[in-house]
């Protein structure tokens, strides 16, 4: 069973090593089958992990040999067979090979197929690295891989420099927020001698709530979560991330990358709930986040950039979910958003691959009788995402929403608006692209078809998922008995102890806000309809004509501007700074000045060696003279 559970990752390892090594050699129709076969063996096998997930129970915790052993610090290599590492382990590999099985077609003429399909096993092996760790190092070495594979599939095409401007964004951005889970990690060692989870959490739980050490630790370790799940403020690289491949953005988005603060925090949930300020300031962050993206997604025009916005917004859910404790609820809908943000976001690359690559929903619409497969499927997501029943979003969503309603009402009031919103600029998104008349080129019109069979399959496959995907978790009000809340009840056993206890809801109330909830984001939707399909105005102009407030959010309120002003051109001067006055002017004068005198020292005392036997035997006897003296002296 070992042997399996270690086989999960070394499949897509194994792959990325064929094709990366083989590259060139490998014919595409083998890279085909390699590249999502890999990740496929590795579902089959993390399947049959949960199916037997009853062999780990009595000691999850599984050795495989000591990887860092000095005195004081022993770190094995390990991985922890949970609820929760099994429930990522299906999100990653099963959403991961649809999104490869996807790509054949997508990256089909594309002249870096096989690069592509390694940097994805790479991308794979990482995560999955990153959510079976049994310590923090592990986890830390996913961490830092997912950043890296980023890095080098945001910047695939690297040929176009602004994409590997994007890149550089994203992995500078990363490296900030991993600096913070590095100090945290160095702080876990020297409070509890230890970085396995089993050992921390052990110590922990018996801990003062608001330690001070504990909240400094969980404060640095969630600047590594911002700084990965695109939190304010280092959220600003994930929309520029758009700038690879469609099916990359997939995968970072649904199944891998942003989920991983999500997962961290879930994880370490009882030194969390043990930190209450940490939680404060992890819920307004989360909650400012799901606003400010919301608001700026509903004036995007390209299509990838509302979805990776909306995905900013929804992580800010996430968050919002963990602060008030409802860590199952925040996995549940990290589970959901993966399917129907899969499903977006291959939905849209199916619309740019028809469209020869054009990204601007402005220069869209009347799509839906051109790509029927393709709109069906992106009005499931789209219906997911606002949270409309029956679909999965309106379950995992109402469920982040229950518990905000039980800490706050505030809370709860400020998050239904960024739900609202969410809608609107859904909606906006769907009527736009499919909708009316379409408002691109007649060469663009001529050449519209629906994608192959390759790329449709999987987004049916996803659309069952976000359609149904809400019933792994169906709460007790629906009939259900919360199947996702019962497995990973024993994760969370020691921070929901922790957690004050809040009275549960009454059926009544449920039902009133989940009414509520509704009823607005339906009015939001009907606001999109009327507003871009029913009154039929000309949307291109009125982008055009946009009042100062709109163009501001339009522009992302200039954060990037912003940060490039305050940031990005005082660490330039300064580096021009330091290169030509203190590095040209000072160290390379030293630097020449030294080497300057040796060649001239050694132009002068060259000349002593003449060749002259009887001058050599002078010197000699002088020496000896100079010797003799010296020792007289001492």
């Amino acid at each position: 069973m070992d042997i399996i559970l270690l086989l999960i990752p070394i499949f897509p390892l194994l792959g990325f090593l064929i094709l990366g090594l083989g590259l060139r050699a490998i014919p595409r129709k083998l890279t085909a089958i390699i590249g999502p076969g890999m990740i496929l063996l590795s579902f089959i096998f993390s399947i049959f992990i949960f199916l037997n997930f009853h062999y780990f129970a009595i000691s999850p915790v599984r050795y495989f040999f000591s990887w860092i052993s000095l005195p004081g610090l022993n770190i094995p290599f390990a991985f922890l067979v949970d609820p929760l590492s099994c429930l990522m382990l299906l999100i990653v590999t099963g959403v991961g090979f649809i999104i490869h099985f996807y790509s054949v077609g997508y990256m089909k003429e594309d002249p870096g197929f096989n690069r592509f399909f390694a940097y994805m096993n790479l991308f794979v092996f990482s995560m999955l690295l990153l959510v079976l760790g049994a310590n923090y190092p592990i986890m830390f070495i996913g961490w830092e891989g997912v950043g890296l594979c980023s890095y080098l599939l945001i910047g695939f095409w690297f040929k176009n420099h602004d994409y590997n401007n994007a890149a550089k964004k994203a992995f500078i951005m990363n490296r900030i927020g991993d600096l913070g889970f590095l100090l945290g990690m160095f702080m876990l060692f020297t409070t509890f001698n230890s970085l396995g989870y089993a050992e921390i959490f052990a110590h922990a739980k018996w801990m003062a709530s608001g330690n001070i050490t504990l909240t400094t630790i969980t404060l640095l370790l969630f600047v590594g979560a911002v700084g990965k799940s695109a939190q304010i403020p280092l959220y600003t690289w994930l929309p520029d991330a758009m700038a690879g491949p469609t099916p990359v953005s997939a995968l970072i988005h649904a199944a891998t990358m942003v989920t991983a603060g999500v997962y961290m925090i879930a994880r370490s949930g009882i030194l969390y709930v043990l930190s209450p300020v940490t939680m404060t300031i992890i819920g307004l962050t989360g909650l400012a986040t799901a606003l400010f993206a919301a608001v700026i997604a509903i004036f995007q025009n390209d299509i990838k950039k509302v979805l990776a916005y909306s995905t900013i917004s929804q992580l800010g859910y996430m968050f919002l979910g963990l602060s008030v404790g409802a860590f199952t609820g925040a996995m549940f809908h990290l589970t959901t958003h993966a399917f129907f943000k899969a499903l977006l976001f291959l939905g849209a690359g199916s619309v740019i691959h028809a469209l020869g690559g054009e990204q601007d929903i402005r220069k869209m619409g009347g799509l839906m009788n051109k790509l029927p497969k393709t709109w069906f499927t992106f009005l499931i997501g789209t219906i997911a995402i606002a949270g409309i029943p029956p679909l999965s979003g309106f379950f995992s969503k109402d469920e982040i929403l229950s518990a905000v309603f039980r800490s706050s009402e505030w809370l709860w009031v400020f998050a239904v608006a960024g739900s609202m919103m969410t809608a609107f600029y859904m909606f906006r998104l769907l009527f736009l692209t499919f909708f009316n008349r379409f408002r691109g080129t007649d060469e663009q019109h001529n050449h519209l078809h629906e994608s192959p069979w390759v790329m449709t399959i999987p987004l049916m496959l996803l659309a069952m998922l976000a359609f149904f995907g809400g019933f792994i978790n169906l709460p007790e009000i629906f009939g259900g008995n919360g199947g996702l809340e019962n497995f990973l009840a024993p994760v969370f056993a020691d921070a929901n102890a922790v957690m004050a206890k809040q009275p549960p809801l009454s059926h009544a109330t449920e039902w009133t806000l989940m009414g509520t909830t509704l009823l607005l984001v339906l009015a939001m939707a009907a606001l999109a309809w009327y507003r871009f399909v029913r009154s039929g105005r000309d949307v291109v102009s009125e982008v055009n004509k946009q009042p100062a407030l709109i163009r501001i959010a339009a522009n992302k309120f200039y954060i990037d501007e912003a940060y490039e002003t305050i940031i990005q051109k005082p660490l330039l001067r300064l580096s021009r700074f330091l290169h030509q006055v203190v590095e040209i002017r000072f160290i390379d004068r030293i630097v020449d000045g030294v080497g300057l005198l040796v060649i001239r020292t050694g132009n002068t005392v060259r000349y002593i060696q003449s060749g002259n036997v009887g001058f050599y035997m002078f010197i000699m006897i002088i020496g000896i003279i100079l010797v003799l003296f010296f020792n007289i002296l001492i």
